[in-house]
């Protein structure tokens, strides 16, 4: 499979530049004097600093409310928490990580995203069932979602075909296994998950067709095509060998059956010629029915490692480990709106209201850098009135000076380990 094309479905909260790249864009604008390209960064720094300092103390939250249910945890229990206990947490955790992945710009897929994923056609040319009575609670969240052209090879390569579909650039997944109760009524053995384990999964470039692969318990099943693929060659093979090898095998079968059942009145006299031609003959036919099933088989191993590839390449992450990968990206995003929010503040000369400071930043996304973005300018002014960088007049807002910013950045630092207020 070649991609060809990729176009944006809509407008995204994401905003496609690294944090790095987002203060260099902002200092080669030409708003600022010279002079002031020092302060600016040092500004930046501060700022990211606290942004940091904010996100790992919800680090800690996600990893001190998923340690029970962790299926890769290598540190010993000290105590087990009780059933209410783990719900408790397992709500907490939930909300926590539902905030984190909205402040790195993902949005939930919707319950008729998954249920069309069921039903549309694999890009790989396989076919998943899951077992959903396995979940207690299933939850998939994207970012970055376009409309892609590839071409799809089949035949050895002598046919093309061209496919449109929906891609999702990053996609994360939320599943609660149900608890081992459920699986002991139902006389479920040797599961390869833990009952009652929430496991979480960073995945990219996933069509959304191919969603159901993203399940842990997802298990390959031929397509009608390659059942009538191997049927087909069965029959024909099947009838040919019939035909060529058994056709003496069979005559002699059904002499026997129509003298044992009284329909026939000559004795039936068998040789030792014919009873090994009988076994030779049975003995192909048996091999025949062993390689047809075996080409069953070996097709179904194919799709399997078609679908492990794919995974293998797609995985960014798993578990714990996700929660680093998104709070890395929720602190980028935080800073990235908060900058390019205050940063155009402080270039206009006067006050901007809200819809105004929206549209110069998609504006100046779109016409300098051919980016569409939905620019999050609510998120982005909270975060500025919370740390004191721009004041609000009359529903319109001003930026503080690059110094009064900052000496108000420092004093906010200085007093985070203040104890004795």
């Amino acid at each position: 499979m070649t991609n060809e094309a990729k176009q944006s479905i809509r407008k995204h909260r994401f905003i496609p530049y690294r944090r790095q790249d987002v203060i260099e864009l902002c200092i080669n604008q030409g708003g600022l004097e010279s002079q002031s390209h020092q302060s600016f960064s040092q500004l930046c720094h501060i700022l990211e600093s606290l942004i940091h300092f904010e996100f790992h103390a919800t680090l800690e939250t996600l990893k001190n409310t998923y340690a029970p249910f962790d299926p890769n945890a290598d540190t010993l229990v000290t105590r087990k928490p009780d059933k209410e206990e783990q719900i408790k947490l397992q709500q907490q955790f939930a909300d926590v990580f539902k905030t984190v992945l909205n402040a790195a710009n993902y949005e939930q897929v919707t319950d008729q995203d998954l249920e069309d994923a069921l039903h549309e056609e694999s890009l790989f040319k396989v076919n998943l069932a899951v077992e959903f009575d396995d979940f207690e609670q299933v939850v998939f969240y994207h970012r970055g979602e376009h409309h892609k052209q590839s071409t799809i090879k089949s035949w050895g390569g002598l046919k093309k075909e061209t496919l449109n579909y929906t891609n999702y650039d990053r996609i994360a997944v939320f599943i609660k296994f149900k608890d081992a109760e459920y699986f002991a009524s139902k006389d479920r053995k040797d599961l390869n998950f833990t009952p009652g384990s929430t496991i979480i999964k960073l995945f990219q470039d996933v069509p959304k067709a191919d969603l159901e692969m993203l399940f842990p318990n997802s298990e390959v099943c031929m397509r009608k095509i390659d059942k009538l693929i191997i049927g087909t060659s069965a029959v024909v093979g099947g009838a040919f060998l019939l035909v060529t090898k058994l056709a003496t095998s069979i005559l002699l079968i059904g002499a026997l059956i129509a003298y044992w059942m009284g329909f026939r009145v000559e004795d039936v006299i068998i040789t030792s010629n014919q009873v090994l031609a009988l076994g030779a003959g049975l003995g192909v036919f048996g091999a025949f029915i062993y390689k047809e099933w075996n080409k069953f088989k070996n097709r179904k191993i194919a799709f399997m490692k078609a679908l492990a590839d794919s995974l293998y390449f797609k995985n960014l992450d798993n578990n714990a480990g996700v929660f680093h990968h998104l709070i890395d990206t929720a602190e980028e995003e935080e800073f990235k709106e908060a900058i390019l929010g205050y940063y155009f503040l402080l270039i206009n000369p006067q006050p901007l209201s809200e819809s105004e400071l929206d549209n110069a930043i998609e504006q100046w996304f779109s016409k300098t850098h051919n980016v569409e973005l939905d620019f999050e300018v609510d998120d982005a002014l909270q975060k500025l009135l919370r740390m004191g960088l721009v004041l609000e007049v009359d529903g319109k807002y001003q930026a503080l000076s690059l110094d009064k910013a900052k000496e108000g950045l420092d004093k906010h630092w200085d007093g985070l380990f203040d104890y004795n207020q």
